[in-house]
């Protein structure tokens, strides 16, 4: 009978190993965590293709929820997910959120920046001035006002403007998501440029209608990042998750 016992202990063992090794996902190389910070007139959702992309790859993944009040709101939010973290943080912002994180990089925990369609400023400048050299793009004269200053997209621009490459289904569908934009956040100045001191990756939307492409290549050039283009709209990370989530990785691994 003890020897049935302990055969029947070291087989569940094995079954157990066995098991525990099937279900654990592989592992990212380190402990960093990618924080994903999402743009106006979206929300977390507009990861949603390129989370479980970096998932599959051992990746902890964590969306902020941007409450889109005003920039110190945001720069909040993302500080309260970068703390948050035990390890490193490689930390992604995508259109106004690249304002957020431009501000609220400054933590040690920091590994990379990775900037998608985004704004890149520097201390002083705000977001209203600080394309003012280029072209007005032609999604941003459609954004519509309300009584209290928030701006929103109609799904009309939203399909054909700033999600022109996904189907127009889908582009509605994210037009629902959106949050109202506070229109005076255009006027508050950055005070402080993470991507000074941040190795930084940028990718420019060749495509773009809300962010002008020639804007968004000087940006990648004054951060002296590693930059990707994509023939894509203002969301890539839609259009095109894959080649958002190399580059994303790409950072990961540096």
């Amino acid at each position: 009978m003890k020897n049935v016992l302990e055969h029947t202990l070291l087989a569940c063992a094995a079954v157990t190993a066995t098991l525990s090794a099937t279900i654990v996902p592989a592992q990212a190389a380190d402990d960093t965590t990618v924080v994903l910070v999402h743009g106006a007139f979206a929300d977390g959702s507009s990861w949603g293709k390129v989370i479980p992309l970096l998932q599959a790859k051992g990746v902890k993944v964590v969306a902020v929820q941007n409450p889109l009040f005003s920039l110190a709101d945001d720069v909040s939010a993302a500080k309260k997910v970068i703390d948050a973290q035990p390890g490193k943080v490689v930390l992604v912002g995508h259109s106004w959120g690249g304002a957020v994180i431009t501000q609220a990089g400054d933590s040690d925990k920091i590994k990379a920046l990775v900037y998608v369609a985004a704004f890149a400023p520097s201390e002083g400048e705000t977001l209203g001035t600080v394309g003012k050299d280029y072209p007005v793009p032609p999604g941003v004269p459609s954004l519509k006002p309300d009584a209290a200053g928030y701006l929103t997209l109609s799904d009309a621009s939203y399909a054909a403007n700033f999600a022109q490459d996904i189907p127009a289904a889908t582009a509605r569908a994210y037009a629902a998501t959106q949050g109202l934009f506070p229109a005076k956040a255009f006027d508050e100045k950055i005070t402080y440029a993470a991507w000074k001191t941040k190795p930084n990756y940028y990718i420019v939307a060749s495509n773009d209608r809300m962010l002008s492409p020639d804007l968004e290549r000087a940006f990648a050039k004054k951060l002296k990042a590693v930059t990707t283009v994509l023939a894509s709209s203002h969301v890539p990370m839609l259009s095109q998750p894959q080649k958002v989530a190399d580059v994303i990785l790409a950072a990961v691994k540096r």
